[in-house]
């Protein structure tokens, strides 16, 4: 052999460098899947309550639906999106930054009004390139429902009550509602010409961020968070002094329904929301629990959008919520559920034989409907039946099938209580199943 080969052979290895995600755009362990089950059954149990239909959009989308959507000088368009050119076509493409806009893109493309009005809902993934902080993330989750071709104040109301109820059943505490109108696109003329004319008054006072929206979109400034203009903003020209006759009679309807059901809310003349769509009555849903992040659902009505989006003309309502944001809050409410059992039964064995009948009964109690984790030993040998009870205990199961070679020889199975009495009993092979079932019975009882 040359040094040259015996150099070569006596280097270690190079290391292969680790792979990370994505900062900002996070994996769903085990370990919280349970509680994003139970939040998703929640949410499935609330829209199918008040009668909404589910609706899902591809995660991909045209760029022209949020520029025309959301609006041009929003930050969402101007700074978060993650937008692309298709290099096989030349298409510009966003990832879905939020729900409502490309809903509605596939209410009007599908045509979906022409029977009426429609209750709507979707779920799923959006992306926003911000700084990443507790419940605020690159790839985040969103919960959102939407009724589309109601015109009335009722409809505002119903989808208000549905946020409380939703806070009801998560057993979530400290859930405060502000509401605001916006009223219609004269009465925000004439309040937009007079906040501007209040602020360049006032121009030496405004952060930076404050005087670009100041000629594009100066309502926003009312929602800035920058401590030395909340002086500054608490003094600006009221858009509810604006309001005119209808506009008012809605808003006023609004809290009337609100309060004969019982649902407190704040007037909160400065929300304004973060999208050009809305107009009317618009909420939020806000928790001191969080820190920064305090707003966990907000929405209202956006009456201009469906035309705005090539549509014919139809008002429309809703609101979204930040999954990660509610999950975060129901920790700190302690309102998770318990973690679930992750089966019914455990079925031990010690390989061989034994393991060919343990997997035909794991199978024959599946297809039972009963939940069934079969041991499967790491190092694919047989491992004791005391390291395996181990496994069987940390499953939650509520009962172990136990198939050992003198349990194979007399043709029957151990069934031994994991939760309460520990009592064992050997049960006929042929009647393993009815066992079990009678077993999980007389526990739930």
């Amino acid at each position: 052999m040359s040094d040259k080969s015996s150099e070569q052979s006596n280097q270690k290895p190079k290391k292969v460098e680790q792979i990370r995600g994505v900062r900002g755009m996070n994996d769903l362990l085990p370990a919280e899947a349970p509680l994003w089950a139970h939040l998703e059954h929640v949410l499935r149990d609330l829209t199918r309550a008040y009668g909404y239909d589910y609706l899902r959009t591809p995660i991909v989308e045209a760029t022209a639906v949020f520029q025309r959507g959301i609006g041009e000088v929003t930050d969402i368009v101007e700074k978060e999106m993650y937008s692309f050119e298709d290099r096989l076509n030349g298409e510009q493409l966003t990832l879905r930054p939020e729900g409502t806009a490309a809903l509605v893109r596939s209410v009007i493309e599908n045509n979906l009004l022409y029977d009426g009005p429609k209750r709507l809902w979707y779920t799923g993934p959006m992306f926003r390139h911000e700084r990443p902080q507790r419940g605020r993330y690159r790839q985040f989750h969103q919960f959102g429902i939407e009724a589309l071709g109601f015109a009335g104040p009722d409809i505002d109301a119903e989808i208000i009550l549905m946020g409380q109820r939703l806070w009801d059943e998560l057993g979530l505490k400290g859930v405060r509602l502000e509401i605001n109108s916006l009223g219609q696109a004269n009465e925000r003329a004439e309040h937009r010409a007079a906040l501007v004319n209040y602020f360049e008054q006032h121009v030496d006072q405004l952060d930076e961020d404050s005087k670009r929206r100041l000629l594009s979109n100066p309502l926003r400034i009312l929602d800035s968070k920058n401590p030395t203009m909340q002086e500054l903003i608490e003094s600006a020209p009221k858009l509810l002094d604006f309001l005119g006759t209808q506009s008012l009679a809605h808003f006023e309807a609004v809290q009337k329904l609100l309060k004969s059901n019982n649902i407190p809310c704040k007037i909160n003349p400065r929300l304004v929301r973060g999208l050009d769509y809305y107009n009317l009555t618009v909420f939020e849903w806000i928790t001191d629990e969080l820190g920064a992040q305090g707003t966990i659902a907000g929405g209202g009505r956006y009456d201009p959008l469906i035309e705005r989006m090539g549509g014919k003309a139809a008002p429309a309502c809703g609101w979204a919520m930040g999954m990660e944001r509610v999950l975060e809050l129901m920790k700190v409410s302690e309102s998770a559920p318990d973690a679930q059992a992750q089966c019914d039964i455990f079925v031990l064995h010690q390989g061989g034989d034994t393991l060919t009948t343990a997997m035909i009964v794991a199978e024959r109690l599946r297809s039972a409907g009963i939940d069934t984790i079969l041991f499967c030993p790491p190092d694919g040998q047989s491992s004791s039946f005391k390291s395996q009870m181990k496994k069987a205990d940390a499953s939650g199961a509520a009962y172990a099938v136990i198939i050992g070679s003198d349990e194979l020889a007399n043709n029957e199975a151990q069934l031994k209580d994991l939760r309460s009495s520990g009592a064992q009993q050997a049960i006929p092979l042929e009647s393993i199943l009815e066992a079990v079932i009678d077993a999980l019975v007389g526990a739930s009882e």
